[in-house]
Formats: structure tokens, sequence, C-alpha cells
């Protein structure tokens, strides 16, 4: 990994690029996955009692970026390296888990005698089965209308005057609709 070092108001002394290079080492372990050369450009700020470190690395078309402060330059770069450290990781682990085939899982616990796939449903309107409670009293088209508001847009009932099935739809506009089988 190629590293540039740019000291705003404090420059780098060489035994501080050789510490960073080592904590660099296991950056660039993680970055170099396809062998590609990978460059780290490491910023250092001084204000008055505060030290601000930015590292910023371009790798996998991905730019990152870990920033820390601290009360010395070097807590504050290790601070930074741990940072992108974590980007790294979290980076890595999401273009695994987006790249694995499905195809390869293994199937644990039941041979493959025993397994049965699962029943497709045939494309089309599915069924939904509702409590059939209400179709064995007879109810007025006011009771209907009361249930309506309870539950769903639709209601389902046996007309009590007739005797029939007849269903009540909420309109869009807040009017009912009646329809009777």
């Amino acid at each position: 990994m190629r590293l540039t070092y740019t000291g705003r108001q404090e420059e780098f002394t060489p035994a501080q690029n050789k510490k960073l290079d080592g904590k660099f080492s296991k950056l660039a372990k993680l970055l170099d996955l396809k062998g590609g050369e990978r460059e780290a450009h490491v910023i250092l700020n001084a204000e008055r009692h505060l030290r601000h470190a930015e590292i910023t690395v371009r790798s996998f078309a991905h730019p990152m970026v870990g920033e820390a402060s601290g009360a010395d330059q070097f807590s504050a770069l290790l601070q930074a390296v741990e940072r992108l450290e974590k980007q790294v990781l979290k980076l890595r682990t999401k273009k695994r888990d987006t790249k694995r085939d499905p195809k390869q899982t293994l199937r644990l616990g039941a041979p493959a005698a025993e397994f049965v796939p699962p029943v497709e449903e045939p494309a089309g309107a599915k069924v939904f089965r509702l409590n059939e409670a209400s179709l064995r009293k007879p109810m007025t088209l006011e009771e209907a209308l009361l249930e309506l508001d309870q539950n769903l847009n639709y209601f389902v009932f046996r007309d009590a005057e007739t005797d029939r099935l007849s269903v009540v739809a909420g309109r869009r506009n807040g009017q009912f609709a009646l329809d009777e089988a």
C-alpha cells in the first residue's frame, strides 16, 4: 500500500511514518483482495489542543474516509485507522454476501429421499378464508354496515329479510354498494 502523508500545521517525522506503516499493514491485507496497488492519503491538522487525522483510501471503486480527533496526533491516527478498518470489513462482507451463490448451500437434517418439494399454488386469485360466523346469523343492512365499518372494505352477510347472501362494499367516495346474490 502506498501512503502519502500531509501535515498541515505539523510535519510527520520518519519515526511516525515507520509506526504508521506498521499500522497500515492490516489495512493493506484487507484491501489487497485482487492484488492491485492501493493508495492511502493521510492528512493531519493541528488546532489548539486537538489533532485531527483524516485517512482517505479509494478501493473497490468506493472512497473510504476515516476521521478522528485526539489530544496527540498518534492517538488520532490510530482511531482513524480503526474506523477505516471497520468500513473496509463492512464493505468486504457486503460484497461477499451479495456475490454468494445460493445454489451451493447444503441441505442438512433430512435425507434426499424424504425431501418433498413445496406445493406450488397455481397463478391466479388466492383464496382467503374469513370468519364464517357472520353467515350463520341473518343480519339487516344496518347491522352489516356497522360490521363493515369495524373490519374491512367489504362484508358478506345473509340478509334477514330475503334470506339470501349479500355483499356490502365501501367505495372511495364514502358511499356503500350493496350486491345481492
